[in-house]
């Protein structure tokens, strides 16, 4: 499997990689890295869940396939958070500092009708 398809769990748990869930879920690990796995397992909640999870897939081939589409997916969604942030923060931009400019110039037009007012008496 590539490095690129095996990356679902990558940020959220550093004590297994990928590949290491997915040769246990498909049978492939020794007898000593399974119980190591296992050991993980029972430390970790969220680990034991997600093989619990990947363990009522009929088909261990399909994971692949799930697998990509849930990275698909969360690609996806993360790309379109990205771009209405980046459009907001353009939206929004130039209006603080009309703003910003507006009390600047309000502030000197108000020093000097103050010191024409006060010269003048």
């Amino acid at each position: 499997m590539s490095n690129d398809l095996l990356n679902i769990l990558s940020n959220s748990n550093k004590d297994i990689d990928n590949q290491q869930l997915m040769d246990y879920l498909s049978g492939k690990l020794s007898g000593e890295e399974k119980h190591a796995v296992e050991k993980m397992m029972a430390d970790s909640e969220f680990m034991n869940d997600a093989v619990e999870g990947l363990e009522t897939i009929p088909n261990k081939k399909d994971i692949q396939t799930y697998v990509d589409e849930l990275n698909t997916t969360l690609h996806k969604s993360l790309q379109k958070k990205k771009q209405r942030r980046m459009k907001r923060r353009l939206r929004e931009g130039p209006w603080g500092y009309v703003a910003i400019l507006l009390i600047i110039l309000l502030c000197i037009a108000a020093y000097l009708i103050v010191r024409k007012v006060l010269v003048a008496h």
